[in-house]
């Protein structure tokens, strides 16, 4: 396993476990889980301008909008978002959810996420101009 292997980043209740980084796949692919509790909306409308994301269901069922299109993504579903594609999920049910995330290239990593704890971190609502500035240095455009 490489050095990234199970580096695992909280924001907020959902957690992110990274893997595979793209330091262990020369920058082919990212790979993590994503635990999704109960009753969460985990991820505004957003695009990947810089990687597709292929989302496979490990626990419980989670509802995914693509493009406008809802879709629920259960256990053994999957559902391959291409670069561009509008998309944000949540956690709509009583059960918790848990998510494998495949981004290709590997582009998109834990630095992200830990720079969006730490904006998430400051007390009062996070500042959308912040937001916005890291999701296009990790290759993501809010919607």
């Amino acid at each position: 396993m490489g050095s990234a292997s199970k580096d695992t980043i909280h924001l907020g209740p959902m957690r992110i476990d990274f893997i595979v980084d793209a330091e262990d796949s020369d920058g082919s692919v990212t790979v993590f889980e994503c635990f999704v509790p109960t009753a969460s909306k985990a991820a505004v409308p957003h695009s990947n301008d810089a990687f597709e994301e292929t989302i496979y269901g490990l626990e419980g069922t989670c509802t995914w909008t693509i493009d406008g299109h809802t879709r629920e993504i259960g256990p053994g579903d999957s559902v391959c978002i291409r670069r561009g594609q509008v998309h944000g999920f949540e956690n709509r049910t009583n059960g918790d959810v848990k998510l494998l995330a495949i981004s290709t290239p590997g582009v998109f990593g834990p630095a992200y996420f830990r720079e969006l704890a730490a904006l998430l971190a400051v007390p009062g609502p996070p500042d959308p101009v912040a937001v916005g500035q890291l999701m296009r240095r990790h290759g993501l455009s809010a919607a």
